[in-house]
């Protein structure tokens, strides 16, 4: 494995991992050389640093060999045009069209800047692969399922429960919806991304940035992790079967990098197949082919027993049979490049998901599993799994926020209904900064809108929150003191709202949805950097 990556697992602890000049050597007075020095002088270790950096900080927006995707190519020539001291400003400050401030916000120090500016300026490396046979060894079945309780062991009201990542820990938190206490603190992947769970709710699967996939039983007293594997080097997206008759039997990963999907058993996570690559020619007219062909968002399919798979750099949207068991894609649906996040509309026909670096949503119809419709919404929308609502006017439609400006855009998504608006921009709602997520509940007069990117520390506080009723937005406010404010979750009868205080001394703060009032606040030095939440109830039945 190379020296880069191994250097990235050891740096997930803490991202200071070496100390760095922050000025370039210069000639003693007693050196005659006349020899210039290098501007862009690293050695290994320096260089194995900043790789480390940029794979856990910038991969993400940029690709893990930089050609980019919501965040532009960082090409050694590209870069080296801007120069270090302009990357080094960059870096610190943001830009105004999402990236954060890393500098500002204190996630990187001046040397670890500085060292990236170095970096990007060269070559990148690349990353290892991934085979099934390494995917196999790192499978690791703690509780067998002959172990397992055949029903609930504990007393509390589990379906009620919300998993709660600890981002910077590399833990996810379960927490009593009813009581507000916390049940179980476990050691997951770093930086986990998402939590999905099986079709009975039983089961919460995590993925972290590292690949690695965790699945956590809440039936006993104490929820317990029962299983875990590492199917990629960096993830972002994982997903159970749901279909009838093959409830909780699979459970699909797919991988930033390598650039493929594993799917594993759905009760022990052993690997069932190969490894399957998203490797293919784009979507654009000039057909290139992608090699990084990054995993996005995955959903499982209410109506046929298959994943529907954004494949981000290609532009495509794969349908993968879980009826078959080498697991193929069936279909690339031809849609709109760089796919990201999504989720269903109400009825759980359609996929919703946002192709960000085009400025654009993509609908597609997964019943018959074809592209329905493209609109463009505004700069890079981010929906998250979108909201979705009925409206007074246009019956049931959805909303996405945007990394790039101060706009939550509604569109309609009642075709049966309201056909003339469907798949159309019905609302334009200004909000004061960019946001990640939109977040509500059928139960719930309210829609709420968060807007942690701002390079502004009060402006990243602050929640907004806008009336159905009206289609206006009704009220902002600033829950914590600091970090940032970030991404929503109900309850399951949807009579309160969880948000997260994103810092290292982190917060839950809990909502009253009626009156709009803090009933609850979670704080303790466990919770460090508390971002995602996930509700069992509403996750299984992909209430959003």
């Amino acid at each position: 494995m190379m020296r880069w990556f191994a250097a990235f697992i050891l740096a997930l602890g803490s991202l200071t991992m070496l100390g760095c000049p922050t000025e370039e050597p210069t000639p003693t007075d007693d050196d005659d050389s006349t020899e210039e020095v290098d501007p862009l002088a690293m050695t290994d270790a320096e260089f194995e640093a900043a790789s480390a950096v940029y794979f856990e900080r910038c991969a993400g927006c940029h690709g893990t060999l930089r050609t980019g995707a919501t965040g532009p190519a960082l090409t050694p020539e590209a870069s080296g045009e801007l120069g270090t001291a302009a990357l080094v400003e960059i870096l610190t400050n943001g830009t105004d069209a999402g990236m954060p401030p890393f500098g500002q916000l204190g996630i990187l120090s001046e040397d670890e800047i500085r060292l990236l500016s170095i970096f990007i300026q060269k070559e990148p490396p690349t990353p290892p692969a991934l085979p099934i046979a390494d995917i196999t060894t790192s499978w690791n079945l703690i509780v067998p399922v002959a172990d397992r309780p055949t029903q609930p062991v504990t007393t509390r009201n589990w379906e009620n429960y919300f998993g709660v990542i600890l981002r910077d820990a590399g833990q996810v938190a379960i927490m009593d919806g009813d009581t507000f206490e916390r049940v179980a603190l476990l050691d997951t992947g770093y930086a986990v991304h998402i939590l999905r769970s099986s079709k009975d709710g039983r089961y919460f699967y995590t993925v972290g940035r590292d690949g690695r996939v965790t699945m956590i039983d809440l039936w006993p007293e104490t929820p317990a992790t029962v299983a875990e594997v590492k199917g990629c080097i960096d993830a972002r997206s994982v997903d159970a079967s749901k279909y009838t008759g093959y409830e909780g039997q699979y459970l699909i990963e797919g991988c930033y990098w390598p650039p493929q999907y594993v799917v594993f058993d759905g009760q022990t996570l052993e690997p069932l197949a190969d490894v399957v690559s998203t490797s293919m020619n784009a979507v654009d007219g000039d057909q290139e082919f992608i090699e990084e062909n990054r995993v996005a968002a995955i959903v499982a399919s209410h109506t046929d027993p298959v994943w529907v798979v954004n494949l981000k750099e290609s532009g495509h949207v794969a349908i993968v049979d879980y009826s078959d068991p080498t697991f193929p894609m069936t279909a690339t649906i031809g849609t709109a490049r760089y796919l990201h996040d999504g989720g269903f509309d109400s009825t759980g026909r359609y996929f919703m998901t946002a192709a960000n670096a085009s400025n654009k949503m993509v609908i597609v119809d997964v019943q018959d599993q074809e592209l329905e419709a493209i609109f463009e919404t505004g700069a890079i929308p981010h929906p998250g799994r979108g909201a979705n609502w009925e409206d007074p006017t246009y019956g049931w439609v959805n909303a996405t926020t945007h990394i790039g400006e101060g706009k939550m855009t509604v569109y309609g998504a009642d075709p049966a209904n309201n056909p003339n608006e469907a798949w159309q921009i019905v609302r334009e709602v200004e909000v004061e900064v960019g946001g990640l997520f939109v977040k509500t509940h059928n139960n719930s007069p309210w829609v709420w809108v968060d807007s942690p990117l701002n390079s502004d520390s009060e402006k990243t506080r602050q929640i907004c929150v806008y009336e159905k009723a009206t289609g206006t937005m009704n009220t902002c406010m600033t829950p914590v003191t600091q970090g940032r404010t970030v991404h929503f979750e109900y309850n399951a009868d949807g009579t309160q709202v969880w948000v997260s205080g994103w810092d290292a001394e982190g917060t839950l703060v809990i909502f009253d949805d009626a009156t709009l009032t803090e009933v609850g606040r979670v704080d303790g030095d466990w919770l460090v950097t508390p971002t995602g939440k996930f509700n069992v109830t509403n996750t299984k039945d992909d209430i959003y």
